[in-house]
C-alpha cells in the first residue's frame, strides 16, 4: 500500500512541472518581454506622436491659407462695384459743418454704435470703407392686365465698412478678426408708381418706397442716409462724400458680422508700411495707407483713381496654441498672407 501511494505521488508532481512548464512565464520572462516592449515601443509611440503634431501643423497652415485667400477674393469682388472710397483722412476725422475739414469717423462704428463693434468694449478699427452698388436680385414687382405679375432687378446704394477687430470674445479666437458693415437704402420707387405699391419710411418722408410681393415697404437700413452730390457748400467729390452723415436719430441696428477668424494679431509697432505709387487714368498718386494696431490687415486707398490695395496676414499659430503665437522670423509659414488691388467700376447718379 505504500508503495502504491509513493508511485501516485511521484506522477501527481511530475505531472504538475509539466503543467507549469507549459503554460506559464516565470517572474524573469515577463520582466524581459517587458522591456524589450518598451525598447520597442517607446520610439514607435515617439515616431507616431511627431507624425500626429506634424499633420496637425500643416492642416492648421492650410486652413489659414485657404482662409484668407477666400476672405481676399469676397472683398474684391466687394470692391468691383465701389463708387467712392474713404481715404484715412476721412476715417480719422470727425463730421464737421465746414466740408473742407469734416470726416465720418463720428459717423461710422465703432464710434457710432453698432451691433459688434463698440468702441467702449473692444478694439474695433474701421480699414476700408465706401460706398457701392448693390444689386437686389427680383426687388421690383412689375404687373400688368394682360400677363401675370413679374418682378425686376434693381441696385441700391450701401455703404461697406471692414474692421479689424481683437477682444476677449471667447466665440472668436484670441488672434484677431476682420468683420463686414453694411447699410443699404431702400427700393426707391421711380415716377409714375402706383399708390398702391409704394409707402413712405420713418425719417425718409421726403421719398416714396416700393412694397415688396408680401406688400411691405422696402425701407432704408436704421441710419442710412444716401450722399448729397449737390452739397452748395462743398468742392469737389472729397468734401461732398466726406460730408456724409448718418440718420442722426435712428441708431445703427445692422451687425457687424465676422468675415474671418485667425487674423495676425502681431503689433506693429516700429514695423514700416508703405504704399505703392498708383497709376491709373491721367493721375499718378501716392495711395492713402489705413491701418489699425495689428499687421494682419491693412490697405492702401486711391481715392482719384477709386482703388484699393488690401493687404491680409493670417495666423496658423493661434490655431495650435492659447498663447506665445505673435510672428517672428522662425515662425513666419505659419503666417499665410494675400493682397489683391481691385479699381471700383459702380457709377453715381444725381438727381
Amino acid at each position: 500500500m505504500k508503495n502504491i501511494l509513493t508511485f501516485i505521488l511521484s506522477i501527481q508532481l511530475k505531472r504538475s512541472k509539466f503543467v507549469q512548464q507549459v503554460n506559464g512565464f516565470t517572474l524573469i520572462e515577463l520582466l524581459v518581454g517587458l522591456l524589450l516592449a518598451f525598447l520597442v515601443l517607446t520610439p514607435l509611440l515617439a515616431f507616431m506622436v511627431n507624425i500626429l503634431s506634424t499633420d496637425q501643423n500643416e492642416q492648421a497652415k492650410a486652413s489659414s491659407e485657404q482662409e484668407i485667400q477666400t476672405a481676399v477674393d469676397y472683398i474684391a469682388n466687394d470692391l468691383q462695384q465701389a463708387i467712392y472710397i474713404y481715404d484715412k483722412t476721412a476715417l480719422t476725422t470727425n463730421s464737421s459743418t465746414t466740408p473742407a475739414s469734416s470726416g465720418i469717423q463720428d459717423q461710422i462704428p465703432p464710434v457710432n454704435i453698432a451691433p459688434g463693434c463698440n468702441s467702449s468694449t473692444t478694439t474695433c478699427q474701421p480699414i476700408l470703407v465706401f460706398w457701392k452698388r448693390t444689386f437686389l436680385p427680383a426687388a421690383i414687382t412689375l404687373s400688368s392686365s394682360t400677363t401675370a405679375n413679374t418682378t425686376s432687378d434693381t441696385f441700391v446704394y450701401s455703404l461697406v465698412a471692414y474692421y479689424l477687430i481683437k477682444d476677449s470674445n471667447t466665440t472668436w479666437s484670441n488672434a484677431a478678426r476682420i468683420a463686414r458693415f453694411q447699410i443699404s437704402d431702400g427700393v426707391l420707387a421711380a415716377s409714375g408708381t402706383t399708390t398702391g405699391t409704394i409707402g413712405n419710411c420713418t425719417g425718409y418722408s421726403n421719398d416714396t418706397y416700393i412694397k415688396n410681393s408680401s406688400n411691405i415697404i422696402q425701407c432704408p437700413d436704421a441710419g442710412f442716409q444716401r450722399f448729397n452730390l449737390n452739397l452748395a457748400s462743398a468742392t469737389g467729390l472729397t468734401q461732398k462724400m466726406n460730408s456724409w452723415k448718418a440718420t442722426a436719430s435712428t441708431a445703427y441696428t445692422q451687425q457687424a458680422s465676422v468675415l474671418i477668424d485667425y487674423i495676425d494679431q502681431t503689433s506693429i509697432g516700429s514695423t514700416t508700411l508703405s504704399c505703392p505709387t498708383s497709376t491709373g487714368g491721367s493721375t499718378t498718386t501716392t495711395p492713402s495707407l489705413i491701418s489699425g494696431t495689428f499687421m494682419g490687415f491693412y490697405t492702401c486707398v486711391d481715392v482719384a483713381n477709386t482703388t484699393a490695395q488690401v493687404f491680409l496676414r493670417g495666423n496658423a499659430l493661434a490655431r495650435l496654441r492659447t498663447s506665445n503665437f505673435d510672428y517672428s522670423s522662425t515662425n513666419q509659414t505659419y503666417f499665410p498672407t494675400a493682397n489683391v488691388r481691385v479699381q471700383g467700376h459702380g457709377y453715381l447718379f444725381a438727381k
